[in-house]
């Protein structure tokens, strides 16, 4: 790793009682990183206390860590990116391993998978929405991580490059993995520690608000990504409905020569067409999907795959 740029990013919002021991942690077990600390207007002297611990500042005036997460990887440069939380929660001695994974087995993405060491470090709210939205975004784009909404990853640099966030908030976390998955990349988990966070440290965190954010997160994700199969299940839905309203008409109209309920037959004709119209929409949408999703490729291709152990490329 001697010669591989390290860039650590740190989104704070109001962390200043734990971001200079993140920042000291992250010097020590990463020498030579790049430390940035992306200050997301606090109000506790967060940005005086990272700038004392030796941290750069970028100030990021749009709210939201989705806003920080997208400054971050746009306005530094590096050839390995770690992102971590600013609470002092995550494991600092884990980030070499997961960076040597990273550059040993040529990925893209390595997730610090959270194992908490108390109880209190993960609220069972918490961890029961972690385990139904991961499940979710599994069963719609492939199941290849046991924690999707960890804070704590490593990224190479052809990942950032072609990361395009539409997230403002802690829902960031889904596309992350979403574009892993969107484009087959290579991808790994590796258990790390997490610890409470300390006297004088409040989360962020609304268990019910933002757990609606990412299931909104991925039901747009579905929309957008997988439209074919999205819209399929509203024509299906339509069409079924217009079956079952008009089998009763059917059956009325063969014996009798006489269709009784006029508006009825009116509507479900007009679900069949609603139906049609939705299939229509998906097939359209998807041949744009795919052609957004060669261009992500594209930009994914031109940058260099991570550097293996011993100076060889992927």
């Amino acid at each position: 790793m001697d010669r591989t740029r390290i860039a650590v990013l740190v989104p704070c919002y109001n962390e200043a009682a734990t971001v200079a021991k993140v920042v000291g942690d992250f010097a020590r077990h990463l020498p030579g990183a790049d430390i940035v600390v992306l200050d997301n207007n606090s109000r506790d002297g967060t940005a005086a206390a990272a700038r004392a611990a030796g941290a750069r500042v970028l100030e990021v005036p749009l709210q939201g860590k989705g806003n920080v997460v997208r400054r971050g990887f746009a306005d530094i440069d590096a050839d390995i990116y770690v992102l971590v939380d600013g609470d002092d929660t995550y494991e600092a001695a884990a980030a070499p391993r997961l960076v040597q994974r990273l550059l040993d087995d040529g990925l893209d993405m390595v997730v610090g998978a959270r194992r908490d060491q108390q109880k209190a470090a993960y609220r069972p709210g918490h961890r029961l929405g972690n385990v139904l939205l991961t499940r979710c975004a599994g069963m719609l784009f492939g199941n290849s991580f046991d924690d999707m909404l960890s804070g704590y990853r490593v990224f190479s640099r052809r990942y950032v490059r072609s990361f395009a966030a539409h997230a403002r908030g802690f829902e960031i976390e889904t596309e992350l993995a979403v574009h892993a998955l969107q484009l087959r990349m290579p991808v790994a988990e590796m258990d790390t520690a997490y610890g409470v966070r300390p006297h004088g440290s409040e989360s962020k965190l609304s268990t019910w608000r933002d757990g609606w954010r990412i299931l909104g997160t991925i039901a747009k994700l579905f929309k957008s990504e997988r439209p074919l199969l999205f819209f399929s299940i509203g024509c299906i839905a339509s069409m079924l409905l217009s079956v079952v309203l008009a089998m009763p008409l059917l059956v009325t109209y063969l014996e009798t020569g006489l269709v009784p309920r006029f508006p009825t037959a009116v509507l479900c004709a007009a679900l069949a067409l609603m139906g049609l119209l939705l299939l229509a929409c998906g097939l359209i949408l998807d041949t744009v999907t795919r052609g957004r999703i060669e261009a992500k490729h594209m930009a994914y291709l031109a940058v260099p795959a991570p550097v293996r152990a011993g100076g060889d490329r992927q």
